[in-house]
């Protein structure tokens, strides 16, 4: 696991119903757990904490080893620039105990003077895993305070030593980390201790995927994404116009390539058409579209597009000669059935619902989440690229990892969805998402904005209503 995957854990735990607050407690639990397995009790400990959620646990780890051990706190900074809610709570509920002595250092000049040599065990509580660079003071004095004792008292970090990874950092004897190893972390002992995640935090999409897969890039026009979408036939145009219109609200810029039959009938100005002549893509058409894909970050292909031969033909080839991302969703699924090598070598995710699934790999999916998770991990590392198939819970694989989602409900089977769906996962590519990350969020998005939808008109409404939303979903999960 990575330390951007704890933030995102942190989020959608509380999206869970789980609150800081009780993680806060967990963790400072388990230090003071481990603290008291690896060295007993009867201690003199010292615990110094700053002002941020590392800090906090240092609160709570200190309240939870002075039930047995005598215990001094050191707060290095302002006591009024504690940031979080639960972070203050517990300052505050420590201030309120008479066994737990507390010192507030608030410059180096306090912390140089310190003596710590009638301390057992010193608790390394400063900084966590979000800090760049060298610490600043007060904190690089407290650093360096510790490290004079380095050796003579056991030095216990708290998620990692503070001050990693530049040179100036505590030489602490192990850390404790939260739940898992983080790949980053190396060169230091850790011992993980589990603080209440459920399981579901594994594989569950949630606001916190959102908040990562939305982050804008630059502030001209263009450098936050351009996308593609190809699509319509004599048949369809509404299919591609959704897709396009979901899209529009999550990038800078987007291209709409039509049959001019189909063209004729949108008059968005929010989108930039690029009509082809006739009523329906085939080969000729192959070279102009490849063109205007160069340009774009990331393409989506298929909707409403059609069945007839010549542009499944057209389908196919542009898929192999095409070098950006891509959505490949609705008629192009049936293009490139029976003809998966059109993928190889591509980032790509596919957009099947089951009856797709079938068509594609030649089985239903089972109906089991567990069941349905493994077969399409199984179909996604064969054909190596992003599976999402929806359902009522969407499931999503690369074929290394599965994710699900549960948003949406059942006014969602109106037609139309699964294009607004493709049109908000080719917008993510385009933002520079990998496509497992584009096709998770996406899902989400697409069904906290039919969520947002139900709440408002009930069960029964339209997918336009539904892309229209999505402003509102986009703004939620980013406030999460």
């Amino acid at each position: 696991m990575r330390i951007e995957d704890v933030y995102i854990w942190d989020i959608n735990a509380r999206w869970l119903g789980i609150t800081p607050h009780q993680l806060m407690e967990n963790a400072g639990a388990g230090v003071a757990r481990v603290i008291e397995e690896r060295f007993g009790r009867g201690l003199r400990i010292a615990v110094f904490s700053a002002t941020g959620n590392n800090g906090g646990d240092g609160f709570v780890a200190a309240r939870h080893l002075s039930f047995e051990n005598d215990v001094t706190l050191f707060l290095v900074g302002d006591e009024a620039k504690i940031r979080s809610e639960e972070a203050k709570h517990n300052w505050e509920i420590l201030k309120r105990l008479d066994f737990v002595k507390i010192r507030v250092l608030k410059d180096s000049a306090h912390i140089k003077e310190l003596d710590l040599s009638g301390f057992d065990v010193i608790v390394d509580a400063l900084l966590g895993a979000g800090t760049k660079g060298e610490p600043r003071e007060p904190i690089r004095s407290a650093i360096e305070k510790i490290n004079e004792y380095a050796g003579r008292a056991k030095i216990v970090s708290i998620d990692l030593p503070s001050g990693y990874p530049s040179t100036v950092r505590v030489k602490a004897d192990f850390a404790v980390t939260f739940q898992w190893d983080k790949d980053e972390y190396e060169g230091f002992e850790r011992v993980v201790v589990k603080i209440g995640y459920p399981k579901e935090l594994y594989n569950i999409v949630g606001p916190g995927d959102a908040k990562f897969a939305l982050r804008k890039k630059g502030e001209h026009k263009g450098q936050n994404g351009r996308l593609l979408i190809i699509g319509g036939s004599e048949d369809y145009f509404g299919a591609p116009y959704l897709a396009a219109k979901a899209a529009s609200y999550l990038v800078d810029l987007v291209f709409l390539t039509m049959p001019e039959y189909s063209a004729r009938r949108i008059g968005d100005p929010n989108l930039i058409l690029r009509p082809v002549e006739g009523s329906n893509f085939a080969l000729k058409h192959l070279e102009n579209v490849l063109t205007i894909a160069e340009k774009v970050d990331a393409v989506v292909i298929g909707p409403g597009i059609g069945v007839d031969e010549n542009t499944k033909a057209f389908v196919r080839e542009f898929i192999r000669r095409c070098g950006r991302p891509m959505v490949i969703d609705a008629d192009a699924l049936k293009a490139i059935a029976g003809d998966l090598d059109a993928l190889r070598g591509k980032r790509f995710v596919l957009t099947p619902h089951a009856g797709e699934f079938r068509m594609l790999f030649g089985e239903l999916p089972p109906a089991g989440l567990k069941e349905r998770a493994a077969t399409v991990m199984k179909k996604a590392k064969e054909i190596g690229g992003v599976i999402l198939l929806k359902g009522s819970y969407d499931v999503i694989s690369d074929g290394k990892t599965w994710k699900y989602n549960k948003t949406g409900n059942r006014g969602m089977t109106t037609g139309g969805t699964g294009d607004v769906l493709a049109g908000i996962v080719g917008a993510l590519l385009a933002l520079g998402n990998e496509p497992l990350r584009a096709a998770s969020v996406g899902a989400f998005l697409n069904g906290l904005a039919g969520d947002m939808v139900k709440e408002e008109k009930g069960e029964n409404f339209t997918a336009l209503d539904v892309a229209e939303k999505i402003p509102n979903a986009t703004r939620w999960a980013l406030e999460f």
